[in-house]
């Protein structure tokens, strides 16, 4: 019941924190949970140690933007594109990052998946992409989490029969938009981490691939680099 009432809350309060940021928060979007901070840092610490002086960025499912925001805010240099397919998205996307004065280096584009970046020319150029994909079956949605859609928009959490549809379209579609060693990040829900390393694994086009784990030592962040002939 807990996680109800903070939605609910954030939602009263039209804000919440994310990696030491205030954000926007409207229904429409999902509010940016405690444990995608992992996902964040883990990108944070990836993009200090390919030490580029101007890395470029895409966040991917970007929700309300907070990725791209925290991502922006610690690494100032970084060029962020963030996309996502609703207009509720979209639209609180862009009100954070105006709140925080990154328009200049931030852009939120409305699409489906890589199609949002059609005609901008990054294939190639992407140092980082993260992504915090809705995860969950379609089949939990109907039972034991079905709470979840009460208050946030289902398309924020229904990932098809296994919780992983969005995994596997971007895993097959990020070898075309990151730069050889770049560098693909996903959350995962709990117990996804073999899953989806399996999936990067099995599509050949990414190495060095590997979980992260929280302080409870469970995997929440999944990580792969393109490999030099994807």
């Amino acid at each position: 019941m807990s996680e109800e009432i903070s939605v609910a809350d954030a939602y009263s309060k039209g804000r919440t924190m994310f990696m030491g940021l205030e954000l926007l928060v409207a229904p429409g979007a999902l509010v940016p949970r405690p444990e995608t901070e992992l996902l964040g840092k883990t990108a944070v610490d990836a993009l200090s140690q390919l030490n580029l002086p101007a890395p470029r960025v895409v966040d991917m499912c970007c929700g309300a933007g907070n990725l791209a925001c925290g991502i922006a805010h610690y690494v100032p240099t970084a060029r962020v594109w963030a996309s996502d397919l609703t207009d509720g998205c979209v639209e609180v996307a862009r009100r954070n990052v105006a709140h925080h004065g990154m328009t200049g280096r931030v852009s939120v584009l409305q699409g489906d998946l890589f199609d949002a970046f059609s005609g901008l020319e990054l294939e190639g150029s992407i140092d980082v992409i993260v992504c915090n994909p809705p995860y969950i079956s379609e089949k939990r949605l109907e039972g034991d989490r079905a709470h979840l859609t009460e208050l946030e928009p289902r398309e924020a959490f229904a990932a098809g029969p296994y919780g992983l549809s969005i995994h596997m379209r971007v895993i097959k579609d990020a070898p075309r938009y990151l730069r050889r060693g770049g560098i693909l990040l996903f959350e995962v829900g709990l117990g996804q981490d073999r899953q989806v390393m399996g999936l990067l694994e099995r599509s050949k086009a990414y190495d060095n691939i590997r979980a992260v784990t929280n302080e409870a030592g469970e995997g929440r962040v999944v990580m792969g680099y393109v490999k030099a002939h994807a």
